[in-house]
């Protein structure tokens, strides 16, 4: 069975993104749907994943909304590309670490293309240009399927991460 893939030409608001993901979770698991990869951008949205600390939110007036992927606090705004999939590891290797592995050597690959030489860091998972982080990964698994994803800084506001410490790496 093929992955379908999706690709959103206007902005999809979090929350909502979240809604069809979520269905589509649940609708893998009990075999009604195929895998999903669908790449968008969303309007300016600050998300906190399962390990976030209040300490990485330096300006307190942002509206943060809470997550269940992995990871800590981020920034999602326009022209930074979001890479959701939902995929059934159940029909692969059980192996989360492998996953995060193609994730990160895909994202090298794609970026590779451009001329741009990125790398992985042995202690924080994402994806790295010089000490300047270009892509992060956040993954949940239930009953091994695999969703969220990852984002990929391309054209946006890099000044709006100043308002958070995001993935609790700070100066990064």
């Amino acid at each position: 069975m093929s992955i379908e893939i999706k690709i959103s030409k206007k902005k999809i608001p979090y929350k909502i993104a979240m809604l069809y993901l979520n269905k589509r979770v649940e609708e893998v698991k009990n075999g009604k749907k195929r895998e999903l990869l669908w790449i968008l951008e969303h309007p300016l949205t600050y998300t906190a994943g399962v390990s976030y600390n209040e300490k990485d939110i330096l300006d307190k007036k942002i509206k943060i909304i809470k997550s269940n992927r992995g990871g800590k606090i981020t920034l999602h705004n326009p022209g930074q590309k979001i890479i959701y999939f939902v995929i059934n590891l159940n029909n692969r290797k059980k192996d989360i670490r492998k996953l995060i592995d193609l994730v990160e050597n895909s994202l090298i690959q794609f970026l590779k293309k451009y001329k741009i030489k990125a790398s992985k860091d042995k202690k924080n998972i994402g994806i790295w240009v010089k000490d300047k982080k270009i892509a992060a990964i956040g993954i949940r698994v239930s009953r091994w399927i695999a969703y969220h994803g990852c984002s990929l800084n391309i054209s946006n506001n890099l000044n709006q991460y100043l308002k958070i410490i995001p993935c609790g790496l700070n100066n990064k």
